[in-house]
């Protein structure tokens, strides 16, 4: 008998051994230069220390640290990980609405697994996936943070709210098959529309996801302005803000627009026809603009392919004259403009691309870097964990040759991805 004790006391020190947790493993990353931050100029030479994902000091030189193994870019420039506001991970660009009604949800956490890895070595280390299937993001979200999937960190919305028959809402089929892939999330007053807020919240939804109004690629030709109520937008964002949740909404329609600030609505996305009313009210409820440009170009290169349905093309060919001056109109009234793309309308990696039209729309390197970082981070309310190279910061870095702060779209071609101190192979 006391034999068997012994050996299960052996066997379960063994276990137990086991479970414990490695060591923490410190990396050493030699920078050719550093970027601490949009406000800073590029450093010489440095050394930043990773251990547990985290950074804990960056200092001049190459001089001789403690570490468990080094990271050669001596002649890279390090920065901060870029942040995209706008994604959705789980789905490709292409017209064909009724694959929603033949492909299965799980079917998107394989599609998301593919983009989360393009995006991370495109440069995003931290994405906001802006409405998916019920379940398919917080998939991604946990394959990602546990390090099971290559990929960013991911905030996400889960399925966006929406008037029934709204841009988020299933149409275009039979009114049974629009009934059946129903996603439970739509609304009409001010009790309902509450409620599934809190719906989205007990699910797990980091940021409420809302379409304020019409949408460019639904199945719809009844324009783009105001779906919400003004009564029912500000229920939306007064629970959200009550449980700590951001609320981000679609909007197209000028009208629509000002209506969700006016709400408290904490960022509009896509802003088309942004115009003074709509800018001041933005402006004087801080909500910001997640303007999108790269939706417009993808979406523009599969104009008369057969790509989309002609309620849709006759959709896009419209908005197209208004992108070009979005940023500028937004940035007269002085609404902050932060960086989001809409990758899955356009093809996933080619994010960086947005950078390059925010410089060619009349924002400086800095500002379209720091709208990318920085500005980012304190939207998603990290500001105190990411968007900058720093001591308790999580270890978000990339490396590209040159130097972005002169030039944007070096960013287009990254080098190196550390997420949460993972490389990304």
């Amino acid at each position: 008998m006391i034999h068997h004790f012994r050996k299960g006391l052996m066997a379960g020190a063994a276990l137990l051994a086991a479970a414990a947790p490695l060591a923490a493993e410190t990396v050493a990353v030699r920078a050719g230069s550093v970027i601490t931050d949009a406000a800073s100029d590029a450093t010489g030479p440095a050394t930043i220390l990773v251990t547990d994902g985290k950074i804990t000091s960056i200092t001049p030189g190459h001089g001789a640290v403690t570490a468990d193994r080094e990271i050669d870019l001596k002649g890279k420039t390090v920065l901060p990980g870029l942040i995209d506001l706008h994604t959705h991970l789980t789905g490709d660009p292409g017209g064909d609405f009724w694959k929603e009604a033949v492909e299965p949800e799980e079917w998107g956490v394989v599609v998301g697994a593919k983009n989360a890895r393009v995006t991370a070595l495109a440069g995003f280390t931290t994405v906001r996936e802006a409405g998916s299937g019920q379940e398919t993001a917080f998939s991604l979200r946990r394959g990602t943070a546990e390090g099971v999937i290559p990929g960013p960190r991911i905030v996400a919305a889960g399925p966006a709210l929406s008037i029934i028959g709204g841009h988020a809402d299933v149409n275009g089929f039979t009114p049974a098959v629009n009934e059946l892939l129903d996603s439970g999330f739509t609304c009409t007053g001010v009790v309902e529309c509450a409620a599934k807020v809190r719906l989205a919240s007990q699910n797990g939804s980091d940021v409420i996801k809302i379409t304020a109004t019409g949408g460019v690629l639904s199945q719809q030709g009844r324009g783009l302005e105001a779906h919400f109520t003004p009564e029912e937008m500000k229920a939306i964002a007064d629970t959200a803000h009550s449980l700590g949740l951001k609320v981000m909404a679609h909007a197209h329609g000028a009208r629509g627009i000002q209506q969700a600030a006016e709400a408290g609505i904490d960022s509009i996305e896509h802003g088309t026809y942004l115009d003074e009313a709509a800018a001041k009210a933005m402006k004087a409820r801080g909500t910001v603009l997640v303007p999108t440009l790269m939706a417009l170009e993808g979406v523009s290169e599969g104009l008369g392919k057969g790509v989309y349905t002609p309620v849709v093309e006759e959709k896009i060919r419209a908005v197209q004259p208004l992108m070009a001056s979005l940023v500028s109109r937004a940035r007269q009234y002085g609404v902050t403009v932060v960086f989001g793309t809409d990758a899955g309308v356009y093809q996933h990696g080619r994010n960086a691309e947005e950078l390059g039209l925010m410089r060619k729309r009349g924002m400086t390197d800095r500002e379209v870097l720091a709208s990318a970082t920085t500005g980012a981070a304190k939207v998603l309310g990290m500001e105190s964990q990411i968007g900058r190279l720093a001591p308790g910061f999580s270890a978000d870095i990339i490396a590209v040759d040159g130097n972005p702060l002169a030039d944007v779209t070096v960013l287009e071609e990254v080098d190196f991805v550390m997420v949460r101190g993972r490389v990304i192979e």
